[in-house]
Parts: structure tokens; sequence; C-alpha cells
């Protein structure tokens, strides 16, 4: 379930949720939060906490102490140490602050839905010789350590995520960019060409006219 008031945002977490195999919720306010966690039917809550009606802490609140247990990953422009404190203290199982990477909100809610399970949350990402170790932060190519910044390494994830699949370049600028990103922009081709100069020209393939594959 996602609680979200700012239609834009809730879109776009619906959809990329749902393209990632999620059947999803989305609700606006506090109240309507509050009352569909309570009945059983979701696995996970992402919560905004400038809701109306009831806003997030008073939603977190009413549930836990009602010992309702669903994970809660808290999604909002709140950024403050104060304000992450007060969400993890009144019990959220994360917190992140808004802008944000969808690609990072997905990791967190897989985790939060798969927390016990044997194999733990996938560390490595690799394609052939290339690998990205995500606690690090540190990629890997043909057995050398290359340098990437933070928004090249977001880039590179988002592709090994998704081998061999085309990539447009408005999938590219939501995942890596975050859900307020300027369509008309050419930041992706230009970020494409820094990942291809530091792997490898021929890794990132040009589909014309659809995007760019990893290859």
């Amino acid at each position: 379930m996602v609680a979200e008031d700012e239609p834009r945002i809730a879109s776009f977490v619906e959809k990329g949720l749902r393209a990632n195999g999620f059947t999803v919720t989305v609700v606006g306010d506090g109240l309507a939060a509050r009352d569909a966690a309570r009945s059983g039917e979701h696995d996970l809550m992402v919560l905004d906490i400038g809701l109306p009606v009831l806003d997030g802490f008073a939603v977190l609140r009413a549930l836990r102490a009602e010992r309702c247990t669903i994970p809660v990953v808290v999604l909002t422009a709140r950024d403050s140490v104060t304000d992450t404190v007060a969400g993890l203290e009144g019990g959220a199982d994360d917190y992140m602050a808004k802008p944000f990477r969808f690609e990072e909100l997905l990791a967190r809610v897989r985790l939060r839905l798969a927390p016990d399970r044997s194999g733990g949350e996938l560390t490595v990402l690799t394609a052939g010789d290339l690998s990205l170790d995500l606690r690090t932060r540190r990629a890997h190519v043909d057995g050398r350590t290359v340098d990437l910044s933070a928004r090249e390494f977001a880039l590179a994830e988002t592709f090994l995520r998704h081998p061999g699949q085309v990539l447009a370049r408005e999938q590219l600028l939501s995942h890596v960019w975050g859900y307020d990103f300027d369509p008309g922009s050419n930041v992706v081709d230009v970020y494409v060409r820094y990942l291809r100069k530091k792997l490898g020209a021929a890794r990132i393939e040009t589909v014309r006219g659809m995007g760019y594959r990893l290859v």
C-alpha cells in the first residue's frame, strides 16, 4: 500500500512497483492509510508523513499501539535528523527522504518484505566481468576497481538489474534521477558516455529510437 497525497509521486511509485510485479493500493490520507493497514490485506506500507486528516506519525503511533506489525517504509520530504529519529522510534521499519531514487525504494521494499530469507539481500550484481558491490559502492571490471560517481553507480546498477533489457531514456531518468526529472534532459546520454569511458565502450549498446541496453 502506498499512502501519498501528491498524485504525481503516488503515480510514480505505483507504476514502478507494478512494473516490478507488485499489486499496489494507493490511498491519499492518513485515516484511509490507518484503516487499510488494519485490514490485514497488505504486506507493506510506503507512508508519507505529510498526509491530510492524520499525519504519518499519527498513523504509525495508532498502528503500533494496536500491535499492527505491517512493515512501514516512511517516504517524506522531512529529512532532518529529528524527523528521522521520530519516524524510526515511532515504529517505522525504514525511512527515506524525498527526492528519492526508485531503485533504492524498491530495494528497501524488497528487503522489508523478506527480512528473514536465508540468502540475505543481494549485495553484488554481476554481468560478465563487470560487478557492482552494493555495500561498498565499488565497481570492478576485468579484475580492476573502477571509481564511479554516485549517479554513475546508480545508472550502472539500473543496467545490471535489467541485463539484456532495452531501457528507455525516460525509464533511466525516473530510476536514477527520481520523480522530479526533466523528460527533455539529455543527462542520460551524458552519463552513458561517462560509463562507456570507465566500463568499456561496447558494454552499453544504443538501440536507436528506443534507448540503451547492457550487453
